[in-house]
């Protein structure tokens, strides 16, 4: 039988409107399972090198601190964009973490992130595999990008779609309120590679909206030519047009449309070029080639942090996922996986748990399907839509305080 031990649980990278039901799922299953402790990791693996940890207790022993918590947008414990060196060299770094671990009798730990975290969580179990060591490292998916292999969506997904379909709706019902000379709205939705959440903007479309004039994915080549047409094309049938352009759409030489007019190289600690911009760029192409000016909208750091329009469907889910992967290694004694969600059916829509080897998910990337992108590149298909309605259904409403949702928030 498993040894139970302690457990501890830290989050990384960007973080999501439901990143911290995750948080509630694994401190629920980790008390139904029998850990001593469940620990936080304050400031992700970062911070964990530093040997500080958080006793979960302090604020999820009660009912009503786990139902605040699943409200809560943002990192709860804080998080990190900390890429671990490669092991050849740096054992010292390894080991530091296992000592850690050993010191607080720590048997499990399960990190909750996107691609880069999950490259934590394979390095870390491949140590623990090459030098005998017992330690079960777990990863639990977060991204509102969505761009994990192998599970049919990631938690945090489906509130940022639920998000950037609502916002756009009512940007589309402000902007067609006016007659006259044509306005034009660009809105630049979050998406390096992947163009998930930018295909959301398809959503808002129906009987009481008439939904985006062209969405256009980083999947696609993107041609400004062809856009500045497509613009001149809507511009001369109807006053209002809005666009959903996601920031990582890439001319035919491989550059970012962000770079178009502009030198920058700025890159983050992964070595990822800042795309930030694209939409900004457009808009002033747009107003040199047709005179017609654009306002540009960036949702930025709100599509991953609106908690209270956040999809139910969502929120469970990423409870679900945190759960899932303490049974994963406590029950099971899993060890270099990633919990992934399947979709068995869509109506009704069931979705179930299980876990996957971590080798086959990080570093790698799953992009939007073409039979999900309409034929000319600036729609998207039913089967899109179809895939996206499921995870936006729902609401968890928030406690209210003084007219304003309330949050768990942790004492520094």
């Amino acid at each position: 039988m498993q040894k139970k031990g302690n457990i501890v649980v830290g989050q990384s990278g960007g973080p999501t409107a439901v990143i911290n039901a995750s948080v509630a799922g694994v401190y629920v299953a980790g008390k139904e399972l029998g850990a001593d402790k469940v620990y936080g990791m304050v400031n992700g693996i970062q911070g964990f090198l530093a040997e500080q940890l958080l006793d979960l207790d302090e604020y999820l022993a009660e009912e009503q601190g786990i139902e605040l918590l699943k409200r809560t947008p943002a990192a709860f414990l804080g998080t990190c964009r900390y890429k671990l060196p490669a092991q050849a060299g740096h054992e010292d770094v390894y080991e530091k973490i296992f000592q850690v671990m050993e010191q607080y009798d720590i048997t499990t730990m399960l990190y909750i992130g996107g691609n880069d975290s999950m490259d934590t969580v394979k390095m870390l179990s491949d140590y623990a595999a090459a030098h005998g060591k017992t330690q079960r490292f777990v990863g639990i998916p977060k991204t509102i990008d969505n761009d994990l292999p192998v599970t049919d969506h990631c938690p945090g997904f489906g509130s940022a779609a639920k998000y950037i379909a609502a916002s756009l709706k009512e940007v589309i019902r402000d902007n067609e309120a006016f007659e006259g000379k044509t306005k034009l709205i660009l809105v630049e939705i979050m998406g390096r590679h992947a163009g998930w959440l930018t295909g959301a903007a398809g959503l808002c479309k129906g009987a009481d909206c008439t939904g985006v004039d062209a969405i256009y994915l980083p999947e696609r080549v993107f041609d400004i030519d062809a856009f500045v047409a497509k613009i001149q094309e809507l511009a001369s049938q109807k006053s209002s047009v809005v666009i959903a352009v996601s920031e990582g759409v890439k001319l035919a030489d491989g550059r970012f449309v962000s770079e178009f007019l502009s030198e920058s190289t700025d890159v983050d600690v992964f070595g990822h070029k800042q795309v930030a911009g694209s939409c900004a760029t457009l808009a002033d192409i747009v107003e040199k080639r047709l005179g017609i000016k654009a306002r540009v909208i960036e949702p930025s750091l709100l599509q991953r942090t609106a908690a209270h329009i956040a999809s139910l469907t969502d929120i469970e889910e990423a409870y679900n996922a945190g759960h899932a992967g303490v049974c994963a290694a406590l029950q099971d004694g899993l060890t270099g996986v990633m919990i992934t969600l399947n979709r068995v059916s869509d109506t009704p829509y069931v979705c179930e748990t299980a876990a996957y080897d971590i080798h086959a998910i990080a570093n790698l990337e799953k992009m939007v399907p073409e039979h999900f992108i309409s034929e000319d590149g600036t729609q998207i298909t039913e089967a899109f839509l179809a895939y996206l309605r499921p995870l936006i259904q729902g609401e968890l409403h928030p406690i209210y305080i003084d007219g304003l949702p309330a949050h768990l928030v942790r004492r520094r």
